[in-house]
């Protein structure tokens, strides 16, 4: 069972705009902006709706750069989840009910607050390259505790 879920890294010179999650599923980790997909949208849609909801900005150029798959130890559910990497936008970033965005040096990225995955796959992000792979964790990640990875497989590919 797979559900489709968006996430967009937003970029400006040397620094990265991430969010603070307030609340729900990864709460007390620094994160990009995005979520699942409302109705019939589509996942470029379903991107730019969240990034507006979290952030309170509207991307004006965009680029899908990978698709991750997590899943969690005695959980069935596959969460399929395309990133984008914003390059330009529209608006200010603000706080919402949801995230409290933070604009990160590259070398000041939070990485021991972030989920344990992503040190994996930045590197692919920071250097636009295209990227797919997946991950199993334990649990869930949350301010308490960082999710273990018990299998990953990450590798460049020439499209998505």
């Amino acid at each position: 069972m797979k559900k489709i879920l968006t996430l967009c890294m937003v970029f400006k010179q040397e620094e990265i705009l991430l969010g603070m999650k307030k609340r729900g599923f990864g709460v007390g980790r620094w994160n990009g902006f995005g979520g699942k997909l409302d109705g019939n949208e589509t996942i470029e849609e379903g991107a730019i709706r969240e990034l507006k909801e979290e952030a309170g900005i509207v991307p004006t150029k965009m680029k899908k750069v990978g698709i991750l798959e997590f899943s969690f130890q005695n959980d069935p559910k596959i969460l399929e989840t395309h990133i984008f990497k914003v390059y330009e936008f529209n608006g200010e970033p603000s706080e919402s009910e949801e995230m409290k965005p933070q604009w990160f040096n590259f070398k000041d990225i939070p990485f021991p607050q972030m989920w344990s995955d992503d040190i994996y796959w930045f590197p692919n992000l920071m250097n636009d390259t295209l990227f797919k792979g997946s991950f199993l964790f334990d649990r869930s990640s949350d301010s308490e505790y960082s999710a273990k990875i018990i299998s990953q497989e990450l590798s460049e590919v020439e499209s998505l």
